[in-house]
């Protein structure tokens, strides 16, 4: 897995809680872990769907089996 998307997430997770905690209005604040949270969840479906070509065929033809 690529280390970059994790190190960028995190950098934005530091920006959005700098960002509630200094008393920033809240739609701003909400608007940051909104990002951070859409953010996890591209990291969380990367790391649980296949990236190669390869590999996500053989997960689709699988998935369609247990089907």
């Amino acid at each position: 897995m690529n280390a970059r998307p994790l190190i960028s997430l995190l950098a934005a997770g530091v920006t959005a809680l700098v960002v509630a905690l200094t008393g920033a209005p809240w739609w701003l604040a909400a608007t940051a872990f909104g990002c951070l949270a859409l953010g996890l969840g591209v990291v969380a479906l990367q790391s649980v769907f296949p990236q190669e070509s390869a590999h996500r065929l053989a997960w689709w033809r699988d998935r369609r089996r247990h089907r």
